[in-house]
């Protein structure tokens, strides 16, 4: 079996976009998509924005990226930002919503380890989401087309109907 040299993880439309404005995705031969996907939300600043493109553009001319065995100060800066304007004490940041979810996850089950609660790991999913390509959270998915060939499937999610409260309520365990 022959793929591309792009591994084709995903059913792509034949569509590819030359540049962005604000809201807005345009194509090579001037077709404008107002962007609703924003990277499957994990982009949704919009595009070209000035202060944004300075910003990284600033930061890209220092350093690019290194790794989390160093101090990043902005990070730091950002993550008291955060942490100072909502509910959490401390922020997790990560490259995709795959990670953010494998990261709920991870960090349930560690607060309940070390509440002496080791076996309150499981999570209620709803069917028909999805929460990202790692092992994990493909068993988190539950949908049998994308489970297929990486069983068997990570222990630990419930999976109920979506909008279904009594569903819920019955998936609660002990």
């Amino acid at each position: 079996m022959t793929i591309p040299a792009l591994m084709p993880t995903y059913a792509r439309m034949d569509v590819a976009f030359d540049y962005g404005a604000g809201s807005w995705l345009v194509t090579g031969d001037g077709r404008r998509f107002l962007d609703f996907g924003a990277g499957i939300a994990t982009s949704s600043l919009g595009h070209n924005h000035p202060g944004l493109v300075a910003a990284i553009s600033a930061q890209a001319a220092r350093v690019m990226h290194v790794s989390n065995l160093y101090r990043v100060p902005e990070a730091e800066r950002l993550a008291e930002r955060l942490a100072g304007a909502t509910f959490a004490d401390s922020v997790f940041f990560c490259n995709s919503g795959a990670e953010a979810n494998e990261g709920l996850v991870k960090i349930i089950r560690k607060a309940m380890s070390g509440m002496g609660r080791p076996e309150r790991y499981r999570v209620i999913c709803f069917e028909g989401a999805f929460h990202g390509r790692t092992l994990a959270m493909l068993s988190a998915t539950g949908n049998p087309k994308y489970l297929n060939g990486f069983e068997p499937a990570v222990d630990g999610f419930d999976h109920v109907p979506f909008n279904n409260m009594n569903a819920v309520r019955d998936a609660i365990g002990p």
